[in-house]
């Protein structure tokens, strides 16, 4: 299968989950630019459930990763050196999510987060930074700790920041042949 390579291609195959930070700290303004790109993001019923916290204090952020990366979750640690880290959160709409989901049983709300999350991925490794998604956190420490209401779901976390050497290599990928089908399923 012929590919045409386009600045986006080529945006998507270098892009990477980084886990290693510099010290510096990422521009307000880049932070906000990622954002904006993430709200831009469609959405089931144009709900537009995201949220986000973003955490670049340096303080605050000790504090949060503390609470967050202890104990069994210990593992997602390395977030804590990120200069940024935002808690992606969702806030479920009546008709689009929570209907949608009992019909089609599907949480649309996490299809939109992760439509945004990686909008704001993208625009970071355009503007030069690393992200890395984290899903495993102590989401209940996390509530508590920034006193989140719970009409408001946390989906995950984004490490946002420089890194720091050269990311990781490509990683194996399937082929399209592997995963694709036109107009019937091959088994």
């Amino acid at each position: 299968m012929n590919i045409q390579q386009t600045p986006f291609q080529e945006l998507v195959r270098n892009r990477r989950s980084v886990r290693r930070y510099l010290d510096s700290p990422v521009e307000r303004e880049k932070v906000l630019t990622c954002l904006e790109a993430a709200r831009l993001a469609p959405s089931a019923e144009n709900v537009q459930p995201w949220r986000f916290l973003v955490i670049d204090d340096p303080g605050v952020k000790q504090q949060f990763a503390a609470a967050a990366f202890s104990g069994i979750y210990s593992f997602s640690r390395f977030a804590a050196k990120a200069p940024v880290l935002i808690v992606i959160l969702a806030r479920p709409d009546l008709l689009a999510n929570r209907i949608g989901k009992h019909i089609q049983d599907v949480s649309f709300y996490l299809i939109d987060v992760g439509i945004a999350g990686e909008h704001l991925a993208l625009q970071a490794a355009e503007l030069g930074l690393g992200t890395c998604w984290i899903g495993w956190f102590n989401s209940r420490r996390t509530r508590k700790l920034f006193n989140i209401p719970r009409q408001f779901k946390i989906v995950c976390l984004m490490a946002l920041g420089y890194h720091e050497g050269r990311p990781a290599r490509e990683k194996n990928r399937k082929t399209l042949a592997e995963i694709v089908w036109f107009n019937r399923l091959d088994k």
